[in-house]
């Protein structure tokens, strides 16, 4: 791993990934986060990808700036969550507390982000468990563990021995989405693809699922938009 840095009016940051299955350069701009992904066969000298990365300038920044800007967490904001809003207040305690429509932020400013992730974490951890649950009943299956993430590329999966992964940006989603996420990697463990057995177990589950996923299709990128890091 490496990165290249495309100067210009807009600094853009490229990350370099090495690939032994590659067998040419290619490009690829996350539409989640607008990450910037250069991916080089083994062979080819970092020399060759930054030439690349020139060439590809224009279509770089134009997807870029395609992107959904990032939405910075500060008091005031109004934070996605369950289909709602929240809005962000001052508040007292040690860690971030919901009271009806505002959720109440301790501390500095600056600790604002850390904490609100803390929250929706927790909020997230406890909302899946339980569909999980309620699924497994439902679908008459089991289930292992389940861990909570901040991924890129998915918003849940489900291994071969049964655990089960989710990104814990979902709980910023309808409820009804993040129900249909936890209907969906439950439902694979009574298929592990996505064939036409698969769905209509998806469908026994979750009736309404294909509207929850369009949803997810249309608007899932715009919950990867919130950045909590603390600058």
């Amino acid at each position: 791993m490496g990165t290249i840095v495309l100067d210009g009016d807009r600094q853009v940051k490229v990350v370099l990934r090495r690939s032994s299955r590659a067998r040419r350069m290619s490009l690829r701009v996350s539409r989640l986060d607008g990450r910037v992904t250069l991916t080089l066969p083994n062979r080819v000298p970092a020399s060759e990808g930054q030439a690349f990365v020139e060439e590809k300038r224009d279509w770089i920044l134009s997807q870029v700036e395609a992107q959904v800007p990032q939405q910075a967490l500060r008091l005031g904001a109004l934070v996605p969550f369950l289909g709602t809003e929240l809005e962000l207040v001052p508040g007292a305690g040690r860690s971030a507390r919901l009271n009806g429509q505002v959720l109440e932020v301790p501390g500095d400013e600056a600790m604002v982000p850390t904490r609100v992730k803390a929250f929706l974490k927790v909020q997230a951890q406890t909302r899946l468990r339980a569909a999980s649950d309620y699924y497994a009943r439902v679908l008459g299956v089991s289930y292992g563990r389940i861990s909570i993430r901040d991924t890129r590329s998915r918003w849940g999966s489900c291994t071969s021995d049964g655990n089960l992964m989710y990104s814990w940006r979902l709980v910023m989603a309808p409820e009804a989405v993040l129900n249909y996420v936890a209907a969906h990697e439950v439902a694979h463990r009574l298929e592990m693809n996505h064939s036409e057995r698969f769905w209509a177990q998806v469908a026994r589950a979750c009736p309404e699922y294909e509207t929850h996923r369009q949803w997810l299709r249309v608007h899932g990128h715009g919950l990867h938009a919130w950045r909590f890091e603390v600058d």
